[in-house]
């Protein structure tokens, strides 16, 4: 009966082994992919993992001259994937970590498939401090560093937009001019400026009740 089940086409207990864990490992990121509600979560991160395993242990299986014939395919369709979930919303693009850790959860399959237990148990635990800790970080900087991009509009008036410059600056905020324009009698200019919101709101408090401004983007 064991020399059945040790056959090539039947599964094996190492095999069971790495399909669960697998399924724990690519599955702790995935809770935390779904307590975020993000695009990819619980299922979808599990799938991938047990998806890049099973694609490994048959390229070990099939290729027995070449043991990367499928395995370095997992590599090249994960990136169609991951691409599906990265999309532009205004000014900004989003999904950019929900991809990477898509691809990395293939890596971890990859890695639980070819019996690199260790690696893959590092590499979960890392993912998941990352993805635990990195938002808090972020929200810390960005209470500080927040980038904002603003635009005025307004009649020429023999003036340049300098004064809105003297603006920026006495909010606080750091700035980088960017395009100046003057045509039809109408002069536009865009900042880049950083700081923190509380000195971002003073400002937009301060255009919004110019009324010699067009047009404000903020």
């Amino acid at each position: 009966m064991e020399n059945i089940l040790e056959h090539s086409h039947f599964i094996t207990q190492s095999e069971v082994n790495k399909f669960l864990i697998a399924t724990l490992l690519c599955g702790l990121i995935g809770l935390e992919r779904e307590f975020r509600s993000k695009q990819a979560g619980l299922k979808t991160m599990i799938m991938i993992g047990l998806g890049s395993a099973l694609f490994t242990i048959l390229s070990i299986k099939i290729g027995l001259s070449s043991h990367d014939r499928i395995a370095s395919n997992i590599v090249t369709g994960i990136g169609f994937l991951g691409a599906g979930v990265i999309f532009k919303e205004e000014n900004q693009v989003r999904g950019l970590t929900t991809a990477c850790v898509i691809w990395i959860v293939a890596a971890i399959g990859m890695a639980v498939g070819s019996g690199f237990y260790e690696q893959a148990i590092g590499v979960t635990a890392v993912v998941l401090l990352a993805l635990l800790i990195f938002p808090y970080l972020e929200e810390f900087a960005d209470k500080r560093f927040t980038k904002r991009v603003y635009k005025i509009v307004k009649k020429y008036e023999n003036e340049s937009l300098e004064n809105y410059e003297d603006y920026l600056k006495t909010s606080k905020l750091k700035l980088t001019r960017g395009k100046q324009e003057l045509a039809n009698g109408i002069i536009s200019g865009t900042w880049t400026a950083v700081g923190s919101p509380e000195n971002h709101k003073k400002f937009v408090d301060k255009m919004l009740s110019d009324a010699k401004i067009i047009a404000f983007d903020f």
